[in-house]
């Protein structure tokens, strides 16, 4: 490298760039191929799935952000084979790197604030050893620039300096600890005792769709539970030896081993405090994803923030990214000496303070100006932040997690219909918010009380050594940046964009007002067919209304008081029994028919019930399922019912499955069941089976219920509809975006089917 300008200092450099497609490593590799061209940049990049490193680097550089390097340059091949050079490999296990490197900039790392442990000590501890390994190899000669954050200070209070984090923390030790940490919790999650209790609440949830739900379910939750172990043992481990969190501890001892080579070759540790988006390069604004301040400006300009953990005087150290990849450009041009490191801060605290008041300030503004619209009820809210302090906030999330918790209890008990579904949304909603408050409120509360002031002595007089035409250049001083400017006129604006956008595209988009029927025939020559449940899909009744109905009409004066009295004591118990196992339900009304004789209940069904049914039966499920039979796709009803309850329904499907009581020599009903009544799990398998004999695709067919133990046959289907939901449900469907329809019973008079075929056509 010359002496002179960076251009000229970096003429003819062959630098390596880790994590370049990362925020930071994208904006450095941008800067570095438009405004140095005599460099030629190699890019680590490991492959994913079947995207080798090279087309995951074609994709970068079609992005917007590098369009007229392509067009100055030829095309994107061009640029690859001249300015840019692939090396595909991971931080992992680093390939062997090219001979002729001059310099390196490790981008690369894992920047959540809360990884798995063993994760942020593999990324940001044997990552970095393994390329400084590899660099061990080309010699001592190459310029290692080390991308760290200022938050390495940890816990501490007050200045901080550019220079070594003081601490006598056994790396090996450490490294050892955290690596072997998943082996040791995934066997601990995989004990009798937690496996109880996370099946005991999987259960209690899930049951009523099958055990093998609830089973997958408990899956989940353990996986759920190895992740969140792992983060939890991170953030412990490191705030018991002084860091804020597990970023922050690992990337304090990547430096150590970084350090390790500074006693014999040239090392620049170059530490941003928060970063965001551009100033100005290459464009005000220009960001890639939303950064660690942006979701909480955008729950607010939502009104979904109500305050803030932050006092009113902190410090948010601020810097925009350009800033930091002009730094990083200067750093590369100026080595330093070997066996003396040097420490760059990037930050903006020390002399040009952005308090949280003043912050807030620039926010709020913004947002008056430029509200999110909130659909018919105007423009958001905007809470008011009195900016008390982290207890305050903590004691106000508290109390409302216990009320959401409260709420949700009662919720699931409420009648369905669509005003319960609304509330459940709004619950579901409201409980998001709580999650999204208590992560961030975990997960910041750290940064938002400390008290630093990171010193920028020597990024300062680096910035003042260079050429004043590389100052204009390559601008660094954070000094002169303008917060109310660059707040509320460049950053705000450009992360509110796409957020508008997908606002807007909501608000134009024209929902579809009826479910598409596919064609009768697939493409592979095989017949779609619609599946309907019964009770609470095609009608508002349920099994102990339609047993009251069968039986009092063979009853009279005080015996039928005595039924309804032997019925109702019995209700709250059913309920029980209904939400824990829905086959031991039905077969404990079922019973209550023993001694009946099944030719009286299928003439009571024809001569009462029908009436009954017909009454209940929802308009829009019957012309529904008269679209399918139209539509040439046979219309299968499955319930749980009895049988006889099915008569009035016959002229409109060409297969009924219900339930068929046991019935002895003498014809009369033994308060048993010809076989296991389809529920949960059987009415799915029965779906499945049925289908492969009659030769339907089930991909292309609809399936119709209302309760979450319907959920197997849903899951069975191509085309699952949830048809008045109860909560769980619905609450399911709106995970998979499923539709959800409402069809309710007429109020007026009941409507005939066909009546001369009531009686005619029972299905056996």
């Amino acid at each position: 490298m010359s002496n002179g300008r960076i251009v000229e200092r970096l003429s003819g450099a062959h630098v390596l760039v880790t994590g370049a497609t990362g925020f930071v490593g994208e904006a450095l590799l941008q800067r570095l191929v438009a405004e140095v061209p005599g460099v030629t940049v190699s890019v680590l990049v490991r492959p994913r799935g079947s995207t080798s490193g090279v087309d995951r680097v074609r994709a970068l550089l079609r992005k917007p952000v590098f369009a007229a390097l392509g067009e100055n340059t030829g095309g994107t091949d061009t640029l690859l084979g001249t300015r840019i050079r692939v090396l595909e490999g991971d931080m992992a296990d680093v390939p062997p790197l090219p001979p002729d490197l001059d310099a390196v900039v490790h981008c690369a790392g894992d920047v959540s604030f809360d990884p798995p442990v063993d994760k942020g000590f593999i990324t940001n501890v044997v990552g970095t050893r393994s390329l400084l390994d590899r660099l061990a190899e080309i010699g001592d000669h190459v310029h290692y620039v080390h991308v760290s954050t200022a938050y390495v200070a940890g816990r501490r209070r007050g200045t901080i300096r550019e220079g070594p984090i003081d601490h006598d923390v056994d790396v090996e030790a450490e490294l050892a600890w955290g690596l072997a940490q998943r082996e040791v919790v995934e066997l601990r999650s995989r004990e009798a005792g937690l496996l109880s209790g996370l099946r005991a609440g999987a259960e209690r949830a899930h049951r009523r769709a099958g055990l093998l739900r609830a089973a997958s379910e408990v899956e989940e939750r353990r996986v759920r539970w190895v992740r969140e172990e792992l983060v939890r043992l991170g953030t412990e481990r490191a705030r018991s030896l002084g860091w804020t969190d597990c970023y922050t501890f690992t990337k304090a001892l990547g430096e150590r081993v970084v350090e390790d080579r500074a006693t014999h070759a040239p090392v620049s540790i170059v530490r941003p405090s928060i970063i965001e988006s551009a100033l100005a390069q290459p464009h005000p604004g220009w960001i890639e994803g939303f950064k660690m301040a942006d979701p909480l400006i955008l729950a607010y300009g939502r009104g979904e923030l109500p305050e803030f953990p932050g006092a009113g005087d902190t410090t948010i150290d601020f810097v925009p990214v350009d800033h930091v990849v002009a730094a990083l450009i200067a750093v590369l041009a100026h080595p330093p000496s070997a066996g003396a490191p040097a420490y760059f801060h990037v930050s903006s605290g020390a002399r040009n303070p952005l308090t949280f008041l003043r912050f807030y300030t620039c926010v709020r503004r913004y947002f008056d100006e430029h509200p999110f619209e909130a659909g018919a009820r105007g423009v958001a809210r905007l809470p008011d932040w009195r900016l008390p302090g982290a207890q305050s906030v903590e004691r106000l999330l508290t109390t409302s997690e216990r009320a959401h918790r409260l709420a949700d209890q009662v919720i699931s008990l409420a009648p369905r219909g669509e005003r319960t579904r609304d509330l459940a949304r709004r619950l579901d909603q409201q409980g998001s918010r709580l999650e999204f408050l208590r992560r961030y409120l975990d997960l910041y509360r750290e940064y938002v009380e400390a008290d630093l002031r990171f010193d920028d002595t020597q990024t300062l007089a680096l910035f003042e050594s260079l050429d004043p035409d590389d100052r204009a250049r390559f601008p660094f001083d954070t000094a002169v940046i303008s917060w109310e400017h660059y707040v509320g006129e460049v950053h705000c604006p450009a992360i509110t964009a796409p957020i508008r956008r997908l606002d807007a595209a909501r608000r134009t988009r024209k929902r579809p007002s009826r479910t598409r029927l596919p064609a009768p025939e697939t493409a592979a020559g095989k017949r779609s067919a619609a599946f309907f449940d019964l009770d609470g899909t095609l009608l508002s009744s349920n099994v102990i209304e339609t047993y009251l109905r069968m039986r009092l009409a063979e009853l009279s004066g005080s015996a039928r008081f005595a039924e309804l009295g032997r019925i109702a004591a019995r209700v709250p118990g059913l309920v029980r029994a209904e939400r824990h196992d829905r086959g031991a339900f039905l077969r404990s009304i079922y019973r209550s028919y023993a001694g009946a004789r099944l030719v009286d209940l299928e003439a009571i069904a024809d001569e009462v019930l029908t009436h009954h049914v017909l009454a209940r039966l929802a308009p829009a499920a019957v012309r529904r399922v008269r679209e399918h039979r139209a539509a040439g796709q046979p219309t299968v009803l499955v319930t749980g019912a009895i049988r006889p309850l099915t008569r009035p329904l016959a002229p409109l499907f060409d297969h009924i499955e219900a339930a068929d009581l046991a019935v002895d020599e003498r014809g009369l009903c033994t308060g048993t069941l010809a076989a296991s009544p389809l529920v949960g799990e059987a009415r799915g398998a029965w779906v499945r089976q049925w289908a492969h004999e009659s030769d339907i695709d089930l991909a292309e067919s609809f399936g119709y219920a209302d309760s979450y133990s319907d959920l197997p046959l849903l899951d069975a289907v191509g085309h699952p509809v949830a048809v008045c939901p109860d909560v769980a449900l619905s609450r399911h469907a709106a995970r998979r975006h499923w539709p959800v329809v409402d069809w309710p019973s007429p109020e007026a008079t009941p409507r005939t089917l066909s009546p001369p075929r009531l009686t005619s056509r029972a299905k056996g």
